[in-house]
């Protein structure tokens, strides 16, 4: 049986992702941890799922990425949102509160009666 900490529904990694940069550049550790955080310890995402994800993400502009040094005094890759990937997030965003209404809608439905009626 799988960690229910890693199971993301597939598509919202980069949605997340994008939500985490949008506060301030971050190198991917950082994202992991902050994604961690955020969701209140309900989803961990590995470098194996980041990190292709990243890349994915830079390929179609909607990351930037350069070299800072860290809180720890090392090089990282920082990533940043670009515009592109601003307009990505606000339309993840919509796409997502529809699809997950709908769950909801369907997740809190009752039996329905013999008529058709809930």
């Amino acid at each position: 049986m799988s960690d229910p900490r890693s199971d993301l529904l597939q598509g919202t990694l980069e949605m997340l992702v994008l939500k985490t940069i949008a506060f301030e550049p971050m190198h991917g550790w950082g994202i992991s941890q902050r994604i961690q955080q955020l969701s209140r310890d309900v989803f961990l995402v590995t470098q194996g799922s980041l990190y292709p994800a990243l890349i994915r993400m830079k390929r179609r502009g909607l990351v930037k990425t350069s070299w800072r040094v860290t809180e720890n005094n090392r090089r990282a890759r920082y990533y940043e949102i670009t515009v592109a990937g601003e307009r990505e997030l606000a339309a993840e965003r919509v796409s997502w509160e529809r699809a997950s209404s709908a769950v909801n809608w369907i997740m809190g439905a009752q039996r329905f009666a013999a008529g058709g009626a809930a």
